[in-house]
């Protein structure tokens, strides 16, 4: 634990859907920085995606909603992780009940390969023209681009396109990643030429790794 002073961490999307609220799941993240470093949490209790997007155009009038989003926007670091629909262990948005066959249609057709909090990406980075993004109840993308520090959190070769996307985004300043992942990235990214087999060794690869700090 560390001690910090004037410290508050904002939830960065809704967690709720059809078969729970998503409250206990979120608070408990939120609870666990706020002990850890002595800070005040704000959660963000609406739909992790909203049903019509019609109903999210309201809910972000109300003042109680408005709160959270100015809190949101005047953050000066962004802590997050990345989903992807491809990933062998998937995230809460992709396994927790969150989207339908039809939205998983709706993603292959848009050429989705991740999401940050909840708002989807292509691998090319772009986010516009996806229609559930209208639904999200995380920041946009753009929003995020303006944090000053914007860690990301990744594991597991299967989410390579995922990190690609984000890194094309410009999402990402501080890169937390297993090697292996590590390795996956440097090689869709910078194909290696062929090597003679007699002359082939074993190069360290380097890692690219971030800290939060106070």
């Amino acid at each position: 634990p560390k001690e910090l002073h004037n410290v508050e961490f904002v939830q960065l999307n809704g967690a709720g859907n059809t078969y729970t609220t998503g409250v206990l799941y979120a608070s408990e993240i939120l609870r666990r920085f706020g002990d850890t470093y002595s800070g005040t949490i704000q959660e963000f209790p609406v739909p992790a995606l909203f049903d019509d997007p019609q109903t999210k155009v309201a809910m972000w009038r109300e003042r109680s909603t408005r709160r959270i989003l100015d809190i949101q926007e005047r953050m000066d670091v962004a802590l997050f992780g990345l989903g992807s629909p491809f990933s062998e262990v998937r995230s809460h948005v992709y396994a927790g009940g969150y989207l339908e066959p039809a939205d998983y249609t709706s993603l292959d057709e848009s050429g989705v390969v991740g999401d940050v909090a909840t708002v989807f990406f292509r691998e090319d980075g772009s986010h516009h023209g996806i229609p559930l993004n209208e639904r999200a109840s995380g920041p946009d993308i753009d929003l995020i681009k303006r944090v000053p520090r914007r860690v990301c959190i990744v594991s597991g070769p299967s989410k390579v396109h995922s990190l690609r996307g984000a890194l094309a985004a410009g999402l990402i300043t501080d890169l937390i990643v297993d090697e292996g992942t590590a390795r996956a990235l440097v090689q869709l990214t910078q194909p290696i030429a062929p090597v003679e087999p007699d002359s082939a060794e074993t190069a360290p690869i380097g890692s690219v790794t971030g800290t939060v700090a106070a």
